[in-house]
């Protein structure tokens, strides 16, 4: 029988492992005095708009508990005035977490979906991973720098419903040390813009003058494979870069490559025998 973690004896060590985790990342970006971290802040729109996406609060996963998906909405309305308008300048960094804060009940927020150890579950706060999916996926159509960036890796958990942008571009966050961070290593300065307006969160990267880049982002080669009894997703997410001047593309890579376990029922899904 394999030995239990110590995060994993009862939920008192869970809670004094998830503690500990706050307390050294604190201590570590105390001590790292090399990166400055965004914090200033414009209610004016920087005036070029490079992109912008919105994405359904409440969607249908699975059997999840709907009211989880209500407690969202409240929680990303908590949020979402936190970071919009944050300018990030040339040399600084963006972390979600220390401009969000601390996602606890004290301040407002309540029990919504979580995801941990590729499973479902709830906890106060639930929620932010969307958000910062969002602000990923426009990251991703930037020149900014990703410092930091979690996956749930390794598990297919909800069937596709409604789905926009390719699986396996989301992200992890959890307070505060698992983050969600881009430094900006160019000469403009950025402005990320986000809101909720009932029914979706809503988001704009912005600038002070615009980039050199344009970027097209695609899934390819998507497939479901079965493996050893179980099946998997498969394929790769390509982001083209795009010269904005000559239209010529400049490279085109591979940032992602998708193996995850596929944790719902398959039977109406066209799987390929390994």
């Amino acid at each position: 029988m394999k030995r239990k973690l110590f995060c994993e004896i009862s939920p008192l060590t869970y809670r004094i492992s998830v503690e500990k985790n706050i307390f050294m990342r604190r201590l570590s970006d105390l001590f790292n005095r090399k990166v400055r971290y965004a914090s200033d802040k414009s209610g004016e729109p920087l005036p070029i708009r490079l992109y912008s996406h919105r994405s359904l609060i409440r969607r249908r996963l699975g059997n999840v508990d709907m009211r989880l998906q209500e407690n969202k909405a409240v929680n990303l309305s908590i949020a979402a005035p936190k970071v919009t308008g944050i300018l990030i300048k040339p040399g600084e960094t963006f972390s979600f977490w220390r401009l969000v804060g601390r996602d606890s009940k004290r301040r407002g927020y309540l029990e919504g979906l979580t995801i941990a150890n590729g499973k479902t579950s709830s906890g106060t706060g639930g929620g932010m991973c969307q958000f910062t999916n969002l602000i990923h996926w426009m990251v991703l159509h930037s020149e900014l720098t990703i410092t930091e960036h979690h996956h749930h890796d390794g598990f297919d958990l909800f069937p596709d419903f409604g789905r926009q942008i390719p699986f396996g571009t989301g992200t992890s966050v959890m307070y505060n040390y698992l983050d969600y961070r881009v430094r900006n290593d160019t000469d403009r300065v950025y402005q990320l813009l986000a809101s909720t307006d009932g029914e979706y969160l809503c988001g704009e990267l912005r600038a002070d003058k615009p980039q050199n880049f344009k970027y097209h982002i695609k899934a390819e080669d998507e497939r479901f494979v079965r493996e050893d009894g179980a099946v998997y997703r498969c394929g790769k997410v390509i982001r083209t870069t795009v010269d904005c001047d000559s239209e010529n593309i400049v490279c085109t890579e591979v940032i992602r490559e998708n193996h995850a376990m596929v944790m719902y029922d398959t039977d109406l899904i066209e799987v390929l025998e390994n």
